[in-house]
């Protein structure tokens, strides 16, 4: 018994030593996985980038009139840091915010998006942050903060109550009908609007957020607003406005230093006043929207996408209504409006262009009235091409990201947990070696099957867990607002070259001041 027992303790022995190897090795073995056992890993401090100083670190860049990062021209800014320091830059010393990793390398972004946990997270926004959890938690209650600046278990589980909706193809085509309706409303207050040179106002940008956020009322609620009506509410350009000031004043809150943590700033009253309204706007609309669902029995086809998501849900909420409505107006009008004028100054500016569109269009489209299909919408190929090389050469938001959640190594460089990762995808998808002739508008680049691109080098909705929620909704909208267009007009642009600028989203800098010419 004796024995038995020794020889006991000496196998228990012998298989610790063998898991205390073995946990060893696996550890050793990862690391050296992780650490591109191809080379050594260099260290965090080698990484090239602008140098801080003392006490004000990086952060006095964005100072005006001493800094040389103008917020408005951050593109500007990317592209000079890339050709300065090259494929991987460091932003450290941020008062008050993580250090930032700029990352111009495809590859290294198809790594980082292919490898990413459940639960990814977006570099955070700490102003949006304590507005939904501290400031207004009474109205983002049980989970239900939505999925902008939300992150662990709380994003997941209100993503998963929304995305087998939101992300199906086949769903968004059901809504064809009600943005097709939308922009011919458009289309008619475009003929009311311009003047006697068929040229329309220098606010036409605000007009095209008009129609951005009758379509998302028209798709997520049901509800008509008759933002392009001559007598129009004067709610619905409050919540424009809202939406802009949103977005104008977020980057100086998240990359300046953050006073507004320590009192209340001018710029931190108008945001917050900002979102008071938009939240007030879905909060009235929503009810109303839910009120409507209830006295009325509709087909499942006739369903809004707000319905289609409380019916799988089981649900009968309006708080989540609310605040599904509030992230997708918060991010889906300025970006969706942004997108359709950039693609018509790109039309404009490029006849030759716009005449192929034209007539693939009444190929498709022969009659003014006739109702537009899924159909037609798949046959639209250079449409897509269109909307797609604007989209790489200008997009809407020139960056996306990941907040790292682990130590990692990214271009053989380690780069510690909490460090904000900012795929600079304006420059990326600007670059010679992933597009040649780059800097010209060339639609039928998507269209050549000989020239293919690399997946990752223009993202203009993100991708992976976290890919834009909206974006089958977004591409349905430019497409028909587009083509609807198209169809019936001639587009001119007379004056001088328009640059682009964050304001707030990446947009011509200057007044639209297109023709629309009766074809």
């Amino acid at each position: 018994m004796f024995k038995l027992m020794k020889m006991n303790k000496i196998h228990i022995k012998t298989m610790k030593y063998n898991y205390e190897c073995l946990r060893k090795y696996s550890y050793t073995f990862l690391q050296n996985i992780n650490n591109e056992s191809f080379g050594d890993v260099k260290s965090y401090s080698e990484i090239p980038g602008p140098k801080p100083i003392p006490i004000l670190g990086n952060t006095w860049r964005f100072i005006p009139y001493i800094g040389d990062f103008k917020i408005q021209e951050i593109d500007k800014v990317s592209m000079r840091l890339y050709n300065n320091y090259g494929d991987i830059v460091k932003i450290g010393g941020l008062l008050g915010r993580p250090d930032m990793i700029f990352l111009y390398d495809a590859n290294e972004i198809q790594k980082i998006f292919r490898s990413e946990e459940a639960m990814p997270h977006r570099p955070s926004m700490p102003s949006l942050n304590y507005y939904k959890h501290t400031l207004r938690k009474e109205f983002f209650k049980d989970n239900n903060a939505g999925i902008i600046a939300v992150h662990g278990e709380s994003w997941s589980e209100f993503r998963s109550k929304v995305q087998q909706v939101m992300l199906q193809p086949r769903i968004a085509s059901m809504y064809v009908s009600a943005i097709e309706e939308s922009s011919l409303s458009f289309i008619k207050r475009i003929g009311k609007i311009k003047d006697k040179n068929d040229e329309v106002p220098s606010n036409f940008l605000n007009e095209i957020n008009k129609w951005s956020l009758e379509s998302i009322a028209r798709v997520v609620l049901d509800i008509r607003l008759g933002c392009m009506d001559d007598e129009s509410n004067l709610e619905t350009q409050q919540l424009i406005d809202a939406v802009h000031t949103f977005f104008t004043n977020v980057g100086i809150l998240e990359l300046k230093f953050p006073f507004w943590k320590l009192f209340n700033t001018p710029k931190w009253i108008n945001y917050v006043d900002a979102l008071d309204t938009i939240v007030g706007f879905t909060r009235k609309y929503a009810n109303i929207a839910m009120e409507k669902s209830r006295e009325n029995i509709k087909k499942m086809d006739e369903l809004s996408l707000l319905e289609r998501i409380l019916q799988i849900e089981n649900e009968n909420t309006s708080n989540l209504a609310a605040v599904l409505a509030l992230d997708l107006f918060l991010v889906g009008i300025d970006t969706t409006a942004n997108a359709v004028g950039s693609v018509l100054y790109q039309l404009a500016s490029h006849p030759d262009k716009q005449r192929i569109l034209h007539e693939e269009i009444m190929r498709e489209l022969p009659i003014d009235d006739m109702k537009m299909t899924r159909k037609h919408l798949e046959n639209l190929k250079y449409l897509k091409a269109c909307i797609r090389e604007t989209l790489r050469l200008y997009p809407v938001v020139i960056g996306n990201g990941r907040c790292m959640t682990k130590d990692t190594v990214i271009k053989g460089y380690h780069i510690p947990k909490g460090v904000q990762v900012v795929f600079q995808h304006y420059v990326i998808s600007n670059q010679e070696k992933y597009f040649p002739r780059s800097n010209e508008f060339l639609p039928e680049r998507w269209l050549n099957k000989n020239e293919s691109h690399h997946t990752f080098a223009s993202l203009p909705f993100g991708f992976g867990r976290r890919m834009c929620l909206g974006r089958r909704f977004a591409d349905l909208e430019i497409a028909i607002v587009i083509s609807k267009i198209i169809q019936k007009y001639r587009l001119e642009y007379n004056y001088e070259k328009l640059d682009y600028h964050i304001n707030p989203l990446y947009t011509p800098k200057g007044p639209l001041k297109l023709r629309f010419i009766n074809i």
